[in-house]
């Protein structure tokens, strides 16, 4: 069962990324506030919540939050900040383009970079342990995965319909035969062994 809030007495947004293991394409991050009320029987940690039902609440998170917004930070900023960098970058822009300024963020993980002058809490694994953090990891993973399944079209060698970017056997596997592309993370040391040699 999820927690409602972690401060009753505060607005607080919920924040999370998506993507941030990915060998290829952007790290999404969401900043949702809900209402104190809201309730949806399958809202959970979207890596517990299978593929349709992810949209489902999609919709419904979109519908019902008091104020909610996406960001994202292609694989070129990755590659020049650091994953972990433009993972909090990506939340601080998803919490600036929110209408409605929280008193608190409450942040999925252990680490944080602090937000001008709003209070934060880090809590591991608080996707699967507060409402505004599940919600805020729905939308970053369903907003990436549909921004993937555009790439693939252009890209379909590399499986993205079906990895969404990460390093599975099929995805390094084409990264062998065709090399990388121009959307992958090159600062991740993706390439195998004997192409950095051939590159060199």
């Amino acid at each position: 069962m999820l927690e409602k809030y972690y401060d009753k007495s505060l607005t607080e947004a919920g924040c999370d990324e998506a993507g941030r293991g990915c060998y290829a394409g952007p790290v999404f991050a969401a900043a949702v506030i809900l209402p104190k009320d809201f309730y949806h029987p399958l809202l959970n940690d979207s890596k517990q919540v299978k593929e349709k039902y992810r949209n489902e609440l999609r919709l419904f998170i979109e519908q019902n939050a008091t104020a909610y917004a996406v960001s994202m930070i292609d694989n070129k900023e990755i590659d020049k900040i650091n994953i972990l960098k433009a993972s909090f970058k990506a939340m601080h822009n998803a919490i600036d383009k929110l209408h409605t300024q929280p008193a608190l963020l409450l942040i999925d993980g252990n680490r944080f970079t602090p937000y001008k002058n709003i209070q934060h809490h880090c809590i591991i694994k608080g996707d699967g342990k507060f409402a505004s953090i599940a919600a805020a990891s729905i939308l970053a993973k369903t907003y990436r995965d549909e921004y993937m399944l555009q790439l693939h079209k252009k890209f379909p060698q590399y499986g993205w319909n079906k990895n969404k970017g990460y390093g599975t056997l099929i995805h390094r596997n084409a990264i062998e035969q065709f090399g990388v592309c121009k959307h992958h993370r090159m600062s991740f040391n993706i390439l195998p062994k004997q192409i950095e040699l051939f590159k060199k």
